[in-house]
């Protein structure tokens, strides 16, 4: 269930609203005359959005890609790829 409050919440007690996202790793929603005005979250549950988000374009942009062409790679073809960018990594060459 979300949690909501009042803005002036934030002012006065500041305090309780940390604690509530920090131990839930939830957003608190904060009202302004009834409606919607911000969020506040914990910077943990905001990197982690960032990165669900990060994660979520990337596997549409692949998705599209994989729509855009017919070819295929298997996991042996990618992971074989991925090693010798890292070998060439670690040998100090540029890929």
């Amino acid at each position: 269930m979300p949690h909501i409050r009042p803005i002036s919440d934030l002012r006065n007690n500041f305090a309780e609203i940390s604690r509530v996202v920090h131990e839930t790793s939830e957003p608190v929603f904060l009202t302004k005359n009834g409606y919607g005005d911000m969020v506040v979250m914990s910077i943990e549950a905001y990197e982690r959005k960032q990165f669900e988000s990060e994660i979520y374009f990337k596997l549409k942009e692949a998705e599209l890609e994989a729509k855009s062409t017919d070819k295929r790679y298997s996991h042996e073809e990618v992971f074989s790829e991925l090693r010798a960018r890292l070998a060439d990594k670690a040998d100090g060459k540029n890929v």
